[in-house]
């Protein structure tokens, strides 16, 4: 079956499809012996040789799919230049070269998918299928209605206003408020920057949904294999094809 040339990098495990994007227009990817520079060049890769700086192609990578419950102090990255922990350390009998999807901020835990398909993260983090993540967010002091009402419609921030939010208030007392938020944008600490931006400061922070996936079943530092059924709704949401 003819592929995609980034499509085929990306199933192999070369980088995410956007990367083999760059990869082919900068002239480092090889057909058969000839350079290929054309994004829309289609391929059946078991019938073509295929190179990448000279090495040829591995052998198509067998896809995995983990949803992890990430503690506080793990990195939402495959590695660390500094040593620090992250949250691959938390899956290390993992084989295959798996990376997070989007990240938690080091301070913030909860569900965290991981995998080594590029073309289903890409379209997960893709702003166009406003793939939801829900949060519940111990703030202080208790956001007012209206600072609730301003996170629902939408925070002026210093990138831009926020898209129109869900939120909803779990539980408040003088000093503090547990809020549950729902947001389908994935800006750098954005829960806490629209918390910031009505006064409250998040003292702390949980991802308890995305994509409709949640932490039932799930300690605090373990993680589970995603089911088939689980995998192909995540297609459905991500709006590509398998």
């Amino acid at each position: 079956m003819q592929e995609r040339l980034q499509k085929i990098l990306a199933q192999a495990g070369v980088a995410s499809r956007r990367n083999a994007e760059k990869l082919i227009l900068a002239g480092r990817v090889n057909v058969n012996g000839t350079c290929v520079r054309e994004l829309g060049a289609k391929f059946d890769a078991a019938k073509v040789k295929i190179t990448v700086d000279g090495k040829p192609l591995a052998a198509r990578e067998r896809h995995v799919y983990f949803l992890l419950n990430k503690p506080k102090g793990y990195l939402s990255t495959a590695k660390d230049e500094r040593g620090r922990r992250t949250v691959l350390d938390l899956l290390p009998e993992v084989k295959e070269r798996i990376y997070p999807v989007g990240r938690l901020d080091n301070n913030t835990e909860g569900l965290l998918l991981l995998t080594n398909d590029g073309t289903l993260m890409n379209g997960l983090l893709h702003p166009r299928y406003q793939v939801e993540k829900t949060y519940i967010a111990r703030v202080a002091p208790p956001p007012p209605e209206a600072a609730l009402i301003t996170l629902t419609e939408g925070v002026e921030l210093s990138d831009g206003k926020t898209a129109p939010a869900l939120v909803r208030v779990i539980e408040r007392d003088p000093a503090q408020a547990r809020v549950e938020i729902t947001i389908h944008e994935g800006r750098n600490r954005q829960v806490r920057r629209m918390f910031e931006a009505v006064g409250s400061d998040v003292r702390a922070l949980k991802r308890v949904a995305f994509a409709r996936l949640t932490l039932a079943g799930v300690r605090r530092g373990a993680h589970r294999t995603l089911t088939a059924a689980e995998v192909a709704q995540l297609y459905e949401l991500a709006g590509v094809e398998r």
